[in-house]
This record gives structure tokens, sequence and C-alpha cells, in this order.
């Protein structure tokens, strides 16, 4: 007759392991893989458990399927499963969590959440065992998931007291820059958006792009740096308005905070005539599917979007399992992707 060990050692693992498994005992977390193991070890062994864990080795798994839900919330306030830089992300984190045995219960706006009723129901009445946030909410709402939430994972998010996955991204910026740098243009615009503190000179890309031009020993024109409140109308508006307005002084090149602010600029300055690269150069961050087939294709730093939610995901996984004693930094690498725009 198979006893525990048996099973134990045909999977690798302790006796007690495999006993917490088969009596459905949640006191200590058991990876998803280690628990399909073990009951598929007893299943082939014929081992046979009590009478309450034989009922689970018919069912070939825990009845608690809820402990195994997990919630996102990401800062896009609309079209979060269509938007070109977080549908790529959102992708990545639900095939991480099917990987490793994981549902993704449900993936809601932090504008969905500003309503508190909702937020309690999202947060309290889902029974999700853990959370992955997708870049920053509002200090109220972030405050109300650390209290409810037993596990968060942030991407791209600054807080050092939970486990974040992200890209640095002022040397992502940075990088950019130095690249229109060298390729001779001294007079380079900035395009982009405030954070969370609502001051675009203290988001991350501005400061890269800051950086790099006080480096080289280059200054920024004030007059062509555009807030554009990441809206592509307002990009596409405040770059054909300056180019109508301050012909002569603009400047070389241009670099945007994301592509998506970077592509209507360059529209602009294509219905008014300009020649890119020759008369405007335009460089950006994201690397978004369309960046190589809008005119020029545009340069850009390439972030491994689908990569970086597989990688919250199993950061989330691992840290409901125990591996993490203190809160881990994952920064994934980026890549300069050199096309026509510059």
């Amino acid at each position: 007759m198979p006893t525990l060990k048996d099973v134990a050692e045909h999977v690798g693992v302790s006796i007690s392991t495999v006993s917490r498994v088969v009596n459905n005992d949640t006191s200590r977390a058991v990876h998803p893989d280690t628990r399909q193991k073990i009951w598929e070890a007893v299943a082939l062994l014929g081992y046979q458990p009590n009478d309450g864990a034989r009922e689970l080795v018919k069912r070939g798994k825990p009845k608690k399927k809820l402990q195994s839900k997990v919630g996102c919330i990401v800062a896009v306030p609309q079209n979060k499963y269509n938007h070109p830089y977080f549908s790529p992300i959102l992708a990545g984190i639900e095939q991480g969590l099917t990987d490793h045995g994981y549902d993704l219960a449900y993936i809601h706006s932090g504008e969905e959440l500003k309503k508190m009723n909702i937020l309690h129901k999202v947060i309290q009445e889902s029974e999700i065992s853990g959370l992955i946030l997708v870049e920053g909410v509002d200090e109220a709402t972030y405050s109300y998931i650390k209290r409810h939430v037993p596990h968060l994972v942030g991407v791209d998010i600054s807080d050092p007291s939970v486990p974040r996955v992200g890209y640095d991204r002022l040397a992502a910026a940075k990088h950019a820059v130095q690249h229109l740098i060298t390729r001779g243009h001294t007079r380079i615009g900035y395009i982009g958006g405030p954070g969370l503190s609502m001051n675009m000179e203290k988001e991350k890309r501005y400061r890269g792009f800051k950086e790099a031009m006080e480096e080289a020993g280059l200054e920024v024109d004030k007059a062509w740096v555009f807030d554009t409140g990441w809206d592509v109308d307002k990009s596409y508006e405040m770059m054909k308005e300056a180019l109508q307005s301050f012909h002569e002084t603009r400047p070389q090149a241009m670099f945007a905070a994301s592509d998506m602010m970077a592509i209507s600029a360059m529209r602009a300055a294509n219905e008014l005539g300009y020649q890119i690269p020759q008369e405007m150069a335009f460089a950006s961050i994201d690397n978004i599917e369309f960046s190589q087939y809008c005119s020029p294709p545009l340069t850009t730093i390439h972030m491994p979007k689908f990569e970086i939610g597989w990688v919250a995901a199993k950061t989330l996984v691992d840290y409901m399992n125990g591996m993490y004693p203190i809160p881990v930094k994952i920064s994934v690498p980026f890549e300069l992707i050199v096309r026509s725009s510059t």
C-alpha cells in the first residue's frame, strides 16, 4: 500500500508538503505546480488518503478555487483592452497567471474605482488572493488597496514597500535623447505629460530628457516643452500651433515620452509640409506596434510589454507562496530601435 512517503519521494518534496495538499491544509502556501504534481502522483501510485481527502482526489484538485484568483487594476482610464501600450502588458499578466495555475478574476481601471462602493465591492467582495496594479492610482484608492489586499505587486509604481516590476523610465528617455544628440541635434523639444504629482517636470521621462540635455551642455527651450496631459489630440494641436507660430525658432528634433504623443505630433509636422527627419527628427518611447508603420517609421525605445506583464504575474505568484521575504524590484531591459524618423 503506497504511503505519504512514497508520494513525497516520487514528487521530490517533503512528507509534510504532501500531507498539507491531500488534506487541503491551507495554513501554509504550496506552489500550484507542486500541488498538481502531488495529485498526479497520488493517482499514479494509488495512494489512499483519508475520507475527506479521498473526495478531493476524485476531483483532482482542492476545492477552494477562489484561493487562486487574482485581480488587476490598470491606470489607463478607458480602452484598457485595446490600448496599444497597456493591452500587451495585460495579455502578459493573464498568460503568466494561467501558466502558474491562477485565474485573472477581473481587470478594472483606476477611473472605475474612484467610487468607494465599487472599490469596496471589487477589493473586499471578490475574494481575490492578490492584485497587480499597473501604474499608479490616486492616493486614497491606493491606501485602500494596500489595507485590504493581502498580496500586491506593482508595475511601474514607486512604492518600495511592495514588489515592483518595470523599466528605468529616466534612463530610457535619456538614451533616446542622447541618440538625437549623436545625430547632431542641439535644439531638442519635449512632448509628454505629468505623473501622479501632476507636475510634468517631476515625471521621470522628462527628467531623463533634461539630464541628457544638461550633460551635453544644451539648453532646454521651454517654448518647445509641451505638457499634453497624455492627450494625443493635444499633442497634435500643440505641435501644429507651435510650428505655425514659431517656424523660425523650431527645434531640430522632438523627443516624445510615448509613441502615441510622437505619432500625432509627426502628423502635424507632415501636414504643414515639414520633411522628417531632414527638417525635424522624432524619437520616442514604447515601441507600440503601429510605430513601425507610421510615416516615416518612428525611432523609439522598445519596452518588452508582454514580458513585463508575465514577470509581474510570476512575481505575484511567488510572493503569495512566500518566496520573497522582502519586497523585490525587477527592472526589465530596454532597447533603442532606430528607424527613419531620425
